[in-house]
């Protein structure tokens, strides 16, 4: 019995959520596919799978089963690579994930330099705004912003952004420019909910945290419209710098109460090292920090 064979075969009808898609996804046949999922479970006497008619749903033995087995797979995977002297040159396939503003802004870029640098290679770029889990959706490198909770990926900081509050000229024309945090709830506020998800915004003051309580007047789930409120003159909001960066240039957006601002969040880039690191993930990752590092908007 191949092992790491039924390893791949339970992982494939994992990620495909199903014998016939795991079949497609193997270019094997689905009874073939059933009968080595059944093997491996005989072998390891534990039941891995609910099935239905439609689906399938892993045991709570079944999911951690499924990610010791994609590390194991991982780890062959490079070390083929390493023996086959693919080290020497990257190649292969890339998957990349990080916010969909920041990719845009920062990652396309490198990803177009880094596909010029290699042909050989190709990406899968995931840019979406929720926080990804790197090992089931199987990401080779993330790049996030925000605190890192405890994980077996290695991070790299390669910066770190401000939150700041900003207005439109005109608005602060009209309505004045808040001098102190506790201004705020005389102000117009627009929430961007991703960094503000309270009705509330905390400050800095002499080395001590400050806590305003606010009654926004208009709160959206994305950046993107709470810029766009705020150079309309609707009112102030809290984002990242940069995400406001050519606002901020043009002239659109001025930025209020910043010797209150809270402490930086960093931006690093997360990525899987094993024994036999590939080219592929190494030269990106090289590519991408030497790249951040240089941003002054992340510095």
């Amino acid at each position: 019995m191949d092992r790491l064979h039924l390893m791949s075969v339970y992982v494939a009808v994992v990620d495909a959520e199903g014998f016939a898609g795991g079949a497609r996804k193997l270019h094997m046949s689905p009874p073939a596919v059933t009968r080595a999922v059944a093997a491996l479970e005989e072998h390891l006497s534990v039941k891995l799978l609910n099935r239905t008619t439609r689906h399938v749903r892993m045991t709570e033995a079944g999911q951690k089963y499924y990610e010791d087995a994609k590390r194991i797979i991982t780890l062959a995977d490079e070390a083929d690579d390493a023996v086959l002297g693919i080290n020497a040159e990257p190649r292969g396939l890339l998957t990349v994930t990080a916010s969909v503003l920041f990719g845009r802004l920062f990652v396309m870029p490198g990803i177009v330099e880094h596909l010029r640098r290699y042909p050989a290679v190709e990406v899968n770029a995931l840019f979406v705004d929720r926080v990804v889990n790197m090992l089931e959706e199987g990401i080779d490198v993330a790049i996030r912003i925000g605190d890192l909770p405890d994980s077996s990926y290695r991070a790299l900081r390669v910066g770190s952004v401000r939150r700041v509050l900003c207005a439109a000229p005109d608005y602060l024309a009209t309505h004045g420019i808040p001098q102190v945090p506790e201004d705020l709830p005389n102000h117009n506020i627009i929430l961007a909910r991703g960094l503000n998800p309270a009705n509330e915004m905390r400050f800095v003051r002499d080395g001590q945290s400050l806590t305003v309580k606010l009654q926004p007047m208009l709160s959206v789930s994305d950046n993107d419209s709470a810029a766009s409120a705020a150079m309309a003159g609707l009112g102030i909001t809290r984002l990242l710098n940069y995400q406001i960066a050519e606002s901020l240039r043009a002239g659109k957006l001025k930025i209020v109460l910043s010797e209150f601002e809270s402490a930086t969040v960093p931006v690093h880039i997360l990525h899987r090292e094993g024994r036999h690191s590939s080219a592929k993930i190494r030269a990106f990752v090289d590519l991408m920090a030497e790249r951040l590092r240089a941003e002054l908007t992340l510095n």
